[in-house]
């Protein structure tokens, strides 16, 4: 039976630094089961799902410090198990572009938080409007809708909160 453990690890960010770490994984037995990586500023930024027999994963917990210190990555792990498939749920996707103010991202997952509908997934990023320079941000996000949630209801609410922000936002069902 297959063992999972999530890995956080945060470092300068160089060349090889994305080898050296799944080498490291795949040297203690374990397999990259899923993962994100980005670069923000200057530094490397990786969170993954491991997984392994009862041992190997015991392994790469216990060689964490290790790894990140021959590394030069602070690192975090912890245990965890397979996230069971829901079928009360619904796969959207959320796109949102507007003006960059603070607190937007907070009223955006207010606005599905206070709906019990989860993010499951969400990138940000900021660039300059093409023609005024103004300061702009888009918002990425995967969410899941319980399945008893009224979509129409949903549709016409998000609209409003859009509106009411000056938000260009989709909300649309994910393709899988």
């Amino acid at each position: 039976m297959k063992k999972h453990i999530v890995i956080c690890a945060l470092g300068t960010d160089r060349p090889g630094i994305l080898r050296d770490l799944v080498k490291s994984i795949a040297d203690l037995g374990c397999s990259v089961a899923d993962s994100r990586v980005t670069v923000l500023g200057n530094e490397f930024v990786l969170t993954l799902l491991a997984t392994g027999t009862w041992n190997a994963v015991a392994k790469l917990e216990s060689q964490v410090p290790t790894i990140g210190k021959r590394l030069e990555l602070d690192i975090t792990a912890r245990r965890t198990e397979a996230r069971t498939p829901r079928q009360d749920m619904l796969p959207y996707v959320v796109d949102v572009a507007a003006l960059d103010q603070p607190g937007i991202l907070f009223d955006i997952a207010d606005f599905f938080a206070s709906r019990d509908i989860n993010i499951d997934e969400l990138s940000t990023w900021t660039y300059a409007a093409n023609n005024t320079g103004a300061p702009m941000i888009s918002i990425s996000m995967n969410v899941s809708i319980p399945a008893d949630l009224h979509i129409g209801r949903l549709r016409d609410d998000f609209t409003d909160f859009c509106d009411s922000l000056n938000l260009d936002a989709t909300l649309e069902p994910a393709r899988r």
